[in-house]
């Protein structure tokens, strides 16, 4: 108290004086630092809690996911046949053991380019010629496409596909589920049909992730690596501004 204070400084001087009042700030400075690990082990607990809610919430609804799921999913692969990306897809999902069916047109350029006229007779002009070939094909296409839940699109980087292209607005004009697959160096000429697209991936290994995920509900570890941080993670939970 100031009375005990101006006692002791009347008793010892200045030093006694001096001393007392470092014993009160070393004091004030004890509860500050009581305080403030009070309030930290508080925000640490609460965010425990939130993360073990959240991982709580997302194992029920993989759980709900896998266990009411039992259709099996048709994906229909269309586009590039110069590279292994639909036996990269094809074995991903045997590997998981999802149910998926996976379609393809006909991947022999030769045989799609020749069927018509070996079937229904030749043509001495190239257009009769492919015209043939192209309707054949069409039958098998288009059956395959209405039929199927998911349609995914492969652009390479090296040959002009239009008719992938084609094969993506037909799937978006029927309501199918799109799914783009392309390197990035062509993304800019892609722009309008990515624009179309429910996913847009860069190797096959994502569609794969992609079905996984719609199928059973499972995430696989980040693709931006172990530094990633979930949106509630980075802003909070209950951010008010969740645009910021």
């Amino acid at each position: 108290s100031p009375s005990a204070n101006s006692y002791l400084c009347s008793l010892g001087g200045q030093s006694k004086c001096s001393l007392l009042c470092f014993l009160a700030a070393l004091q004030l400075l004890r509860y500050c630092i009581h305080i403030v690990a009070s309030l930290h082990i508080a925000l640490t607990t609460t965010h425990s809690m939130l993360a073990l809610r959240h991982l709580a919430r997302r194992t029920a609804a993989r759980t709900l996911a896998t266990s009411t799921n039992s259709r099996t999913w048709k994906v229909y692969l269309s586009g590039e046949i110069h590279s292994d990306w639909r036996e990269v897809i094809g074995d991903g999902v045997a590997q998981r053991n999802l149910p998926v069916t996976i379609d393809a047109p006909n991947t022999s350029h030769e045989d799609s380019d020749d069927c018509g006229a070996i079937i229904l007779g030749d043509e001495e002009k190239r257009p009769n010629y492919d015209n043939k070939g192209a309707r054949l094909n069409l039958i098998r296409t288009r059956t395959l496409i209405d039929d199927a839940d998911v349609v995914v699109v492969r652009f390479g980087d090296k040959y002009r596909q239009w008719n992938a292209a084609f094969d993506a607005g037909y799937a978006t004009a029927k309501g199918k589920a799109l799914v783009t697959l392309h390197p990035p160096g062509v993304s800019h000429m892609l722009k309008e049909v990515n624009a179309t697209a429910l996913a847009v991936c860069e190797d096959a290994s994502q569609v794969v992730d992609v079905l996984d995920y719609v199928i059973t509900g499972a995430l696989p570890a980040p693709r931006d690596g172990p530094g990633f941080k979930t949106m509630m993670e980075r802003q909070g939970a209950g951010n008010p501004n969740p645009g910021g």
